[in-house]
C-alpha cells in the first residue's frame, strides 16, 4: 500500500489563518481538510446579557474587512424580533452601504489576493508592475466604494451610523452627488478590471453542488428577501435557518453547516447562478461576453463572478442614489420598543449569506445569540472540491502542486476570522 501525504501548513492572502492536508492511499485522494488555525473568539458568548443595542456593535467587529453586513445583519434580527419596519430611506442608504462593502472587498480579493493566482505570479510587487493599469483601476473602484461609505457610516472600518431602528446621522446629499461626479470613470475601471478577469486562464473544473442566494423577484437581492435553492427550493429565512444543520468538530474552532446531510455554495458565483436575470445590463453584458454556461459549476469562477458584481454593485448604487435623491432628506428613525421575541436576520456578505438569530426578554436583553457566517457554510463545499480536483495535481512537483491547490482556496474567498467568531 503506497499512501501520500500533503500538507500546506499556512494558506497566506486571505482573512485569518488555516492550513490545509491530504491523505492519498493507491493513487485515491481519501481526505482532503482545511485546518482552522483561529483560536476561539466567542463572541456569541460576549453577547448574552448585552442590551439589544449593543448587538450590533459587538458583531461588527468580527471582522475588520466586511464589518458593514455585520451590522446590517445582526440590526435586521433585532427589528425582525422587535417587529420594527424602518423607513424607504433607512433601506436605501442600508442597500447603499451594503454595495459599497461587496465592491470593496471584492476589488481587494479578486484582483490583489486571487487573480495573481491564475497569473502564475507569486511576488505580488511583479504582478503589480506588470499589470500597473488594471491595479490603478482596481484601486480607484476600492477607493470609491471606501469613499462612500465613510460618508455613510462616518469611518471606514467599524461604522458608527447604523443603529436598529435607522441612522445615527444622515449623509449630506449635496457630498454624495460630489462623489458620484466620478462614477462613470470609476465603472469604466471597474469593467477594465472584469474584462481582465475573463481573460484569465481558469482551470477545467466542474463538480455539481447545490446553490442558495437570497432572493427577490424585483431586484438583484442583497439585503432581505427569502432564501431560493438551485434544486428549486424556496424558504423563508427563519425555515432555512432551521433546516440547515451546524456542525462542532473536536478538533476546530469554526463551526461547519450542512443542507441536509451535503455540502452545499454560497458565495458570488452562487448568487450569479441563481439571479443572473436580475443583474444590471453592464454586468450582465459582461457576464455573457465570457460565454459561460449557467448554472456554472467551475467554483474557480467565482473570481470573476466577484468582478462582475462590482460592476453590478456600481451600477446598482448609481439607480439607489438616484432614489434617495427624490426623498426629504429627513432622519426618519423608528421608535424601538423592545420585547420577549426571537428575531431571524439574513444578508449577502461578500462571501455568501449571513445569518443572525437572537432571543430577547422583555427588556430587550439577550437570551441567546447564534452567527453562521459564509464560509463555516461553505467549508465543507471547498474540501468536497479538492477531494475531486487532487488527483488532477497530486502528482505534480511540490512547489507547482501547492500553487495550484492554494488558487482553488482563495477563489472561494474564505474569512476564517468571521467562521470562528
Amino acid at each position: 500500500m503506497s499512501k501520500k501525504i500533503i500538507k500546506i501548513n499556512h494558506i497566506a492572502k486571505m482573512e485569518g489563518h488555516t492550513g490545509f492536508v491530504a491523505a492519498i492511499i493507491n493513487g485515491d485522494v481519501k481526505k482532503a481538510k482545511m485546518e482552522t488555525q483561529e483560536g476561539a473568539r466567542l463572541i456569541e458568548a460576549c453577547l448574552l446579557g448585552r442590551d439589544y443595542f449593543e448587538v450590533p456593535m459587538i458583531t461588527g467587529r468580527i471582522c475588520g474587512i466586511c464589518p458593514i453586513v455585520h451590522f446590517l445583519s445582526s440590526t435586521q434580527a433585532i427589528e425582525n424580533a422587535f417587529n420594527i419596519k424602518v423607513s424607504e430611506q433607512t433601506i436605501i442608504l442600508r442597500k447603499i452601504m451594503e454595495w459599497l462593502q461587496i465592491i470593496h472587498s471584492h476589488a481587494l480579493h479578486a484582483f490583489f489576493l486571487s487573480i495573481p493566482d491564475f497569473c502564475g505570479i507569486e511576488n505580488d510587487l511583479n504582478f503589480i508592475k506588470k499589470y500597473s493599469k488594471e491595479t490603478n483601476a482596481a484601486l480607484r473602484v476600492r477607493q470609491f466604494a471606501i469613499d462612500l461609505v465613510e460618508l455613510i457610516g462616518g469611518r471606514i472600518v467599524h461604522p458608527l451610523t447604523i443603529e436598529v431602528g435607522g441612522f445615527k446621522k444622515l449623509p449630506a446629499m449635496e457630498e454624495i452627488n460630489k462623489k458620484m461626479k466620478y462614477y462613470k470613470a470609476i465603472l469604466e475601471d471597474a469593467i477594465l478590471v472584469t474584462e481582465f478577469a475573463r481573460q484569465l486562464p481558469y482551470p477545467k473544473f466542474s463538480r455539481e453542488t447545490e446553490n442558495i442566494a437570497l432572493y427577490n423577484k424585483n431586484e438583484y437581492e442583497i439585503l432581505s428577501g427569502d432564501v431560493i435553492s438551485s434544486i428549486g427550493r424556496r424558504y423563508k429565512v427563519k425555515d432555512f435557518y432551521k433546516e440547515i444543520k451546524e456542525l462542532h468538530q473536536p478538533y476546530e474552532k469554526v463551526k461547519r453547516t450542512h443542507l441536509r446531510d451535503k455540502p452545499y455554495l454560497t458565495f458570488a458565483l452562487a448568487r450569479i447562478n441563481l439571479n443572473f436575470s436580475k443583474l444590471n445590463p453592464e454586468a450582465k453584458k459582461l457576464w455573457i461576453s465570457s460565454g459561460l454556461a449557467l448554472p456554472c459549476y467551475n467554483t474557480f469562477y467565482n473570481v470573476y463572478a466577484q468582478a462582475v458584481e462590482i460592476v453590478n454593485g456600481l451600477e446598482e448604487i448609481k439607480k439607489l442614489i438616484d432614489q434617495l435623491g427624490k426623498i426629504d432628506q429627513k432622519n426618519i428613525k423608528v421608535k424601538v420598543v423592545p420585547k420577549a421575541n426571537d428575531g431571524y436576520g439574513a444578508v449577502e456578505a461578500p462571501r455568501g449569506i449571513l445569518f443572525d438569530y437572537y432571543k430577547f426578554d422583555k427588556n430587550g436583553k439577550v437570551l441567546e445569540a447564534n452567527i453562521i457566517s459564509p464560509t463555516a457554510q461553505f467549508l465543507a463545499n471547498l474540501e468536497a472540491d479538492l477531494l475531486v480536483y487532487l488527483p488532477n495535481v497530486y502528482k505534480m512537483p511540490e512547489h507547482e502542486r501547492t500553487i495550484k491547490i492554494r488558487t482553488l482556496i482563495r477563489a472561494y474567498d474564505p474569512c476564517i476570522s468571521c467562521a470562528t467568531h
